[in-house]
């Protein structure tokens, strides 16, 4: 039995891999931390509703075996890219770092594809710094996802994410342009917890094409 760590727990992928952790039996405790209550009632569930900025007031909350981290926000619903930076990188590295100081084995994080810390883009190079950074923490095993665009309900509008996913479907088939293709939230969801239970190497990035192979393993 294993205890799984959730941050992100109600955006897209986060939510899906909550209610998939609750309903498998392989974790003993599911812990979310948000910044808002999530509505869900679980015998397995436990919520803890922080302030990311106060991190002396959950550290020492951060125990378990798996952290599943699922955070992220958009430049629009941060308002500046500085704002975006604290959730994306910031909270993150906080986090996983508490984690690794607490003993927890293995992280699992939703990246982006074309993460990269030399790239032009603010999003792919922030994306690149956190993977880069993660990698020097204690982990015994790390998982980074890297999906191109993601499909499915959200709480928050997206329309240049809604506009991409639309031409999606017609690119899918252009030879050279797999990265274009989408893969939905749930799918996600489904390779992160496929790669906490299998997954035996220090650290591994899977691309879009290996995210789908992973779902092909669902359920463990």
């Amino acid at each position: 039995m294993a205890t799984a760590l959730v941050l992100g727990a109600t955006g897209l992928v986060g939510k899906q891999l909550t209610q998939l952790l609750l309903t498998d039996a392989h974790w003993q405790e599911v812990h979310v931390f948000v910044r808002r209550p999530t509505g869900i009632t679980h015998p397995k569930l436990r919520e803890h509703v922080i302030d990311f900025d106060q991190p002396g007031q959950w550290r020492q909350q951060v125990k378990g075996t798996v952290l599943f981290s699922a955070l992220g926000t958009t430049l629009a619903a941060a308002g500046s890219k500085q704002a975006q930076y604290k959730v994306d990188y910031t909270y993150q590295y906080q986090f996983a770092a508490a984690a690794a100081a607490n003993g927890v084995t293995h992280y699992v994080l939703v990246s982006s594809a074309n993460a990269a810390t030399d790239s032009f883009f603010f999003y792919s190079r922030m994306k690149g710094e956190l993977e880069r950074d993660i990698s020097q923490l204690s982990f015994q095993h790390i998982s980074i996802m890297q999906p191109g665009l993601l499909a499915g309900a959200r709480t928050e509008k997206r329309l240049g994410e809604q506009l991409a996913l639309s031409l999606s479907g017609a690119l899918q088939f252009v030879p050279g342009l797999g990265v274009t293709k989408s893969i939905q939230g749930f799918d996600v969801a489904r390779a992160m917890i496929v790669a906490a239970r299998t997954q035996f190497a220090k650290h591994k990035v899977y691309s879009m094409k290996e995210l789908f192979q992973l779902v092909q393993q669902w359920p463990v």
